[in-house]
């Protein structure tokens, strides 16, 4: 037997038409929509940075919307491993602020001005994943109006219960005695914390942490954590690059953002530890 060192053998290069990682990734779509407005060198990374969130939004999105859906069956295990996927992309996603976390209000401006009356708040993704959280807002789809299909997909989440909704469901279903105006509400409209689903959690953690239920809050709590974190990054990131002034599209700038980062997410899982 030859011990002489073999090359690898030369993968297939020869292809009819585009490569079947093109055909499948797109690279060539995604690689060519960055068109800059400014000739500042700066805006390419604004702009590919913006897009790469974008992006993870998207799926973050498919996620919870995975994990809602399983919950409806009381399939706990597949919502649990959506949300636990979730937690990994959100660490990604928070990544994305590292490019632009040092932005000084000069480089900024060099090429604020391209951005117009475009501001992150009008990212329609990134709304449904509030609409997934229970944060919801009929006037959030105003904004979206002349863009019918991005439209009906937002009215459509706006209408639909949102994840923790559907968390409250569960616990029902389970015997947890969740009021019934919680159970009932209007889901078009934002959640408020109750005290008796406080009290629920409350219960839960003062039981087996590594029952199921409990389980679930935690993942629950690692998304909510998470998001909280791309809040305050956000903000921190806006305020480096251009301190208290108003915000693109004639949005508040940081007040606007303090005022978001200061919002808990899945409310009664953070008040319940306070009783445990």
């Amino acid at each position: 037997m030859s011990h002489e060192a073999h090359e690898p053998e030369t993968p297939h290069l020869d292809f009819q038409g585009t490569t079947p990682y093109e055909d499948y990734v797109k690279a060539d779509v995604l690689t060519h929509l960055q068109h800059t407005l400014s000739d500042d060198p700066g805006e390419m990374v604004f702009l590919v940075t913006t897009q790469v969130m974008e992006l993870w939004f998207t799926v973050i999105v498919h996620e919870w919307e995975t994990a809602a859906r399983a919950l409806r069956r009381d399939d706990v295990p597949t919502a649990l491993d959506a949300l636990r996927r979730s937690r990994r992309e959100l660490e990604a996603l928070n990544a994305s602020w590292r490019p632009l976390a040092g932005l000084t209000p000069a480089q900024f401006n060099s090429y604020r001005g391209a951005l117009g009356e475009g501001s992150g708040f009008q990212s329609a993704m990134y709304r449904r994943m509030e609409f997934l959280l229970g944060d919801k807002s009929a006037s959030m789809l105003v904004p979206h109006r002349g863009a019918p299909r991005v439209h009906a997909e937002l009215e459509k989440a706006l209408h639909e219960p949102s994840l923790y909704d559907e968390v409250l469901r569960f616990l029902a279903r389970r015997g947890h005695p969740v009021p019934k105006e919680v159970l009932e509400r209007d889901v078009s409209r934002k959640y408020e914390p109750s005290r008796e689903v406080e009290e629920i959690w409350t219960a839960v953690y003062a039981d087996d942490e590594r029952d199921e239920v409990a389980r679930l809050g935690e993942a629950l709590t690692d998304v909510a954590e998470l998001v909280w974190r791309w809040r305050n990054d956000h903000l921190v990131a806006t305020r480096r690059a251009m301190g208290a002034k108003t915000g693109t599209g004639g949005s508040a700038g940081v007040a606007w953002l303090e005022k978001r980062a200061q919002k808990s997410v899945f409310p009664e899982l953070w008040t319940a530890r306070s009783y445990v």
